[in-house]
């Protein structure tokens, strides 16, 4: 709240959410499904994980 740190670390956020959806991802592809989907799913991760550290 007082000395709030300002500067974020937004490609270690982008990094963490992309191997872990990637990696689950990856599974869900071996299982059958689309990449695309699997794309998606690693893409909503990642922006989620941005607007997080953005307001966190």
């Amino acid at each position: 709240m007082y000395d709030k740190n300002t500067k974020k670390d937004w490609l270690g956020a982008v990094i963490t959410a992309s191997l872990g959806a990637g990696a689950v991802t990856t599974f869900a592809i071996s299982q059958g499904q689309h990449p695309l989907m699997a794309l998606g799913i690693t893409a909503f991760a990642v922006s989620a994980a941005l607007v997080i550290d953005h307001f966190a």
